[in-house]
């Protein structure tokens, strides 16, 4: 063989190797990033905050508040269906209203889908301003968990900026997102969606 066919063979496989290693190269970094580094991808679909690892919230028996004349028999709480909850004060100030308005909206948004949702307001004390939630908010599932027995469940509500601040729990009674309900809410009932459309439950 010819010093110039040697030449061009070599020539040959060095852009061939040159080749391969654009290729291979960021694929290699990409499996020794995520791998050797323990780096992760920071993004992420979901606008709540997701509680990891979930809370399986305790099973407690409290008084529910009636908003109706004729009450039905109340189910049990957090169990068949997914829940949206708010926690606070009975009195209902103007940040409790705009987030009950918020986790109505949210339902009704649902569509079809909004029956495998219900909403909860636990209240933590100065029970209730009956009135209004009941001309402004029918359907909601207020319980009194202001005395001794609410405190188990209570505690695991994160405490931080409850005034705006909607819960998701799972039909199994796990609580699992929390939602600042000052942002957009579309975010609320895009997560809500995805949810529902995974479940193979509520």
């Amino acid at each position: 063989m010819s010093v110039a066919a040697d030449s061009l063979r070599a020539r040959n496989l060095r852009t061939l190797a040159a080749l391969a290693g654009l290729f291979l190269l960021p694929l290699v970094l990409a499996f020794y990033t995520y791998y050797a580094t323990g780096w992760r991808p920071t993004a992420h679909t979901n606008h709540g905050i997701l509680i990891t690892p979930a809370r399986p919230l305790p099973a407690v028996s409290l008084p529910r508040v009636s908003l109706e004349p004729a009450p039905t028999p109340a189910p049990a709480l957090f169990h068949r269906r997914w829940s949206l909850v708010y926690v606070g004060s009975g009195e209902c100030d103007a940040a409790c209203r705009d987030t009950l308005t918020v986790m109505r909206q949210t339902r009704l948004s649902l569509n079809t889908d909004m029956t495998r949702v219900e909403r909860v307001f636990l209240v933590t004390g100065e029970c209730c301003n009956r009135e209004f939630l009941a001309r402004e908010h029918s359907g909601l599932v207020v319980v009194d968990a202001s005395g001794v027995a609410g405190e188990p469940l209570l505690r695991e509500f994160p405490a931080a900026d409850r005034a705006h601040t909607l819960f998701i729990v799972d039909p199994l009674g796990n609580l699992m997102m929390s939602y600042d309900a000052r942002t957009d809410p579309h975010g609320l009932r895009d997560d809500l969606k995805k949810l529902l459309t995974l479940s193979q439950i509520g």
